[in-house]
């Protein structure tokens, strides 16, 4: 060791730097490769179940839409008088009968209108013996069969619940289903009259997250009993498995992120929701092992490393010698520059790594013109936005309409109409024109949006409704003046070309320390790109302002920052939702902490 260490003391600067780099870069490289891949599956199992957990969320949100549709249909149903005579009345007269069934038939059609972009099939039957079914072909069970059925003794112990319950296949269906029933009860006496049944086929059902699953990547919905209600894995269905409830309990319970168990003999990674609804939980499953080994190839992270450690020696062998001499003259001719003298560029030769300096020096001095080139511009289009703020006016073709249509109803008498148009129009004109500044509240931005709502019903009826979802507590919030209004414009004159009539939903809310502006219609949808980036439409045309879709998401990004703005989700056929991303501001200077 004494020889070594004075060979090595004996040799010039280039070999005791030579070696101390090679030793110190392989050290490093086998370090840094083993870290990396014990690291990797650990950092990569913790992201993929943050965003699993996000996922979840938006599983979640389509299973609470379901819910929400059949509430809806549940309560139609409750409130028809129809259905209550046909499930009560005791006639026998042939002809009585024949039009009971015919109103029934006739009813149900509108009742089951918010359930019918599902393939559901709603039943109902009474004490009277009677019995009515939507699509008898989804839950092909006898009449007989339901009165003892547990799913109805469930129900008629719970008359006031709508319960969610796992109806397994038997011999007469191959296919089990998610049964979501309701007690009918006479609201004056407080005794239930029928049973209302809506079945969903499992099949069905799992299409509501079937998109977010994949190989390891499970989904499992758990009623109270702890068996398996759906799940992307058939194998799984009907299986009670009381250590999995015990583990979302648990995960609900101490409000865990994720939960790592082993469960069917391997190690997985669980994250879990309550459904309060359902009466279930929501369950992801991440297999560990699956994923790990479709991620991380520790054969090509070993080879990826030996392979930069040999290019790493060679270059520092052949370079090391020229480096100090290069990076000297280097620093020489930057301290020669003038000071501010942004145009003066460095000489690019000697060594590798001084060209490398040297260019970037050079394109660090190209970046920082073209910054103060985009300072410069991103100023100018403030500006503009600011000045298009203040000048928005409303178009003279909307106005000429408006009050051609006052005309004609002015002509027809319907002058409480015309008066209401009227007044609407002069609020409009007011709080567009007459008020110059460029923020309001949430409450006036809605008060301007509902008159121009009325004002397009009236001229075009009421097949489009519109209907509002605010929180109270958002209504003091300063938002950019009309920043609703393209959003709607382009649901009443582009989202229902193809479909007659359809409803346009306004919601308001906080989250997220945030101002959650959306706009959702059910019209004719449109393509959006993968990256959900604003999309330009071919048709310009806008009838009340000149700010389209494009410029408003411009203007907040402006005003705000990168961070807020609009995104579009939207498919043909199923509508559009417009999600507005806006700071709390309460005094339209200061945003809420």
């Amino acid at each position: 060791m004494t020889k070594f260490l004075g060979q090595f003391k004996s040799n010039g600067l280039f070999f005791k730097m030579f070696i101390v780099m090679v030793v110190s870069i392989i050290s490093v490289s086998v370090l840094i490769t083993y870290n990396t891949i014990r690291m990797s599956e650990k950092l990569f199992m913790e992201t993929f179940s943050i965003t699993n957990y996000k996922v979840l969320s938006q599983i979640k949100t389509s299973f609470e839409t379901f819910s929400f549709s059949i509430v809806r249909a549940a309560n139609n149903v409750q409130q028809s008088g129809t259905v209550r005579k046909f499930l009560t009345a005791d006639d026998t007269d042939s002809m009585s009968v024949m039009k009971n069934y015919y109103d029934i038939i006739q009813q149900m059609k509108g009742l089951s209108s918010p359930v019918d972009e599902y393939e559901v099939n709603m039943v109902i039957t009474g004490l009277n013996g009677r019995a009515y079914s939507t699509n008898y072909y989804y839950w092909p069970t006898s009449e007989e069969d339901l009165k003892t059925d547990p799913i109805t003794l469930n129900t008629l112990e719970e008359p006031n619940r709508l319960l969610y319950q796992y109806d397994p296949a038997d011999e007469m269906k191959n296919y089990p289903s998610i049964v979501i029933s309701k007690a009918l009860v006479d609201r004056s006496t407080q005794n239930h009259y029928g049973v209302l049944y809506i079945s969903i086929r499992e099949s069905d059902f799992k299409q509501f997250y079937s998109n977010y699953t994949s190989e390891g990547n499970d989904v499992i919905l758990l009623n109270p009993s702890g068996t398996v209600v759906s799940s992307n894995r058939e194998d799984l269905l009907g299986i009670e498995n009381n250590r999995l409830l015990e583990h979302a309990k648990e995960i609900e319970e101490m409000n865990l992120d994720y939960k790592d168990i082993e469960v069917f003999g391997k190690s997985h990674v669980m994250i879990a929701e309550y459904l309060p609804t359902y009466g279930m939980y929501l369950v992801n499953l991440i297999d560990r092992e699956s994923v790990t080994n479709n991620i991380v190839d520790t054969k090509a992270i070993v080879m990826i490393s030996i392979f930069i450690v040999s290019v790493a020696l060679l270059i520092v062998y052949f370079i090391s010698r020229r480096l100090t001499k290069s990076l000297t003259m280097l620093v020489q001719e930057i301290s020669n520059m003038a000071k501010y003298n942004f145009g003066q560029y460095v000489t690019v030769k000697g060594s590798y790594e001084t060209k490398e300096l040297a260019n970037a020096f050079n394109y660090m001095l190209d970046e920082l013109h073209d910054y103060v080139e985009q300072l410069v511009e991103t100023q100018k289009k403030q500006r503009n936005a600011e000045l298009a703020a203040l000048q928005q006016q409303i178009n003279p073709h909307f106005l000429y309409n408006t009050l051609t249509s006052v005309k004609i109803m002015v002509q027809q008498g319907n002058k409480e109409k015309s008066a209401n148009t009227i007044h609407a129009l002069i609020s409009l004109l007011q709080n567009s024109i007459g008020n110059v500044s460029e923020t309001v509240t949430v409450e006036e931005e809605l008060e301007m949006m509902k008159n121009y709502i009325y004002i397009n019903q009236v001229r075009y009826g009421d097949r489009i409704k519109v209907n509002y979802f605010i929180s109270p507590d958002c209504l003091p919030y300063q938002l950019p003046k009309l920043i609703l209004q393209p959003f709607i414009e382009n649901a009443f004159f582009h989202g229902f070309n193809r479909k007659y009539e359809g409803y346009i939903h306004i919601l308001i809310a906080e989250k997220d320390n945030k101002l959650i502006c959306e706009v959702i219609d059910n019209g004719d949808g449109m393509e959006v790109n993968a990256s959900k980036e604003i999309q330009s439409h071919k048709n310009k045309r806008h009838l009340f302002s000149g700010i389209g879709i494009r410029n408003v998401d411009e203007r907040i990004k402006l005003l705000y920052g990168e961070e807020f703005g609009i995104e579009i989700l939207s498919e043909v056929g199923e509508g559009t939702r417009i999600i507005i991303q806006l700071p709390l501001i309460t005094d339209g200077n200061n945003a809420k902490i």
